[in-house]
């Protein structure tokens, strides 16, 4: 068996009861069960249908996600996500890069990283080498004042903590972002890569080995034995190319507002709602949000 979930912004509520029964009658489905008024609702059904994709494309055009997935197993217990774009709505790097004068050739260059138009281990070196001389109390000044944190967050993770479920931040950004936003939103672990500073000013070099793409999907693994549980037991989400291998590998795979590269490989694509649509794909409804 399936289940088909249809989703809009929390934000804009645009899921009509009308269109949910339009796609449950063409498609065959059981009875449509509201997971939020006008934001989510799902039905069951037996098989995928040779028009999935057609339908997305038209759901789309109006504000609403469309997501197909095996009904069994799909409530997961563990949450393996990105930070930048993804948790927060911002590049770390990119803002750190703007304060010390080279925001635009950063961004360009954290956009084709994102892309896959560039190995991200030595991009992320080329645009680090550009922060040498900061002081390292820009860290805390890009946190205060430019750092914001994607709607759904905090209760995603908490209905996840709620119903026994480990929450583990991944990230090709800094420690020094990672830390502050686990611990605001309350993730259980945090990892990634460590801004080297002497003397309280950057010196514009990274901890070696760089984490990226890899040690995302080594998180994965890892986290998971720990646990002693499967792989397949474990929600992924993520925006860009070096997201792609932790979001295969995972049970569920999420490209949240992702880059076109990465949500073309992903069957399940979030571009309407925010972080809550996690839960709502999962089965949870509004009223068990913690």
């Amino acid at each position: 068996m399936f289940v088909v979930t249809l989703l809009s912004n929390p934000a804009r509520p645009a899921l009509e009861p009308a269109l949910v029964e339009s796609l449950r009658n063409a498609w065959g489905g059981g009875e449509a069960r509201w997971l939020n008024p006008g934001v989510a609702a799902e039905f069951d059904l037996a098989a995928v249908p040779d028009n999935r994709w057609q339908v997305w494309d038209e759901m789309q055009a109006l504000g609403i996600d469309l997501a197909v997935q095996p009904s069994d197993g799909r409530r997961k217990r563990m949450l393996l996500a990105d930070m930048d774009s993804t948790m927060i709505e911002q590049e770390c790097i990119d803002e750190l890069a703007d304060m010390a004068g080279f925001g635009p050739q950063v961004a360009a260059i954290t956009a084709r990283a994102m892309n896959g138009e560039l190995a991200f281990e030595p991009a992320l070196r080329e645009r680090v080498a550009l922060l040498k001389g900061l002081p390292e109390t820009v860290i805390d000044r890009v946190l205060a004042e430019r750092i914001t944190f994607t709607p759904g967050g905090r209760e995603l993770i908490a209905t996840m903590k709620a119903h026994g479920g480990y929450s583990v931040l991944v990230s090709g950004g800094f420690t020094a972002f990672t830390e502050s936003v686990a611990a605001h939103l309350g993730f259980d672990e945090h990892r990634a890569n460590r801004l080297l500073a002497q003397g309280g000013i950057l010196t514009g070099t990274v901890a070696e080995p760089v984490l990226g793409r890899q040690a995302k999907i080594d998180a994965l693994a890892q986290v998971s034995a720990r646990l002693g549980i499967a792989e397949s037991d474990v929600i992924a989400v993520g925006d860009g190319a070096n997201d792609l291998g932790m979001l295969h590998r995972a049970g569920a795979g999420v490209a949240l507002h992702a880059k076109p590269i990465v949500a073309a490989e992903c069957d399940l694509r979030i571009n309407h709602g925010d972080l809550t649509a996690l839960l709502y794909l999962q089965g949870y409804p509004a009223s068990a949000f913690v």
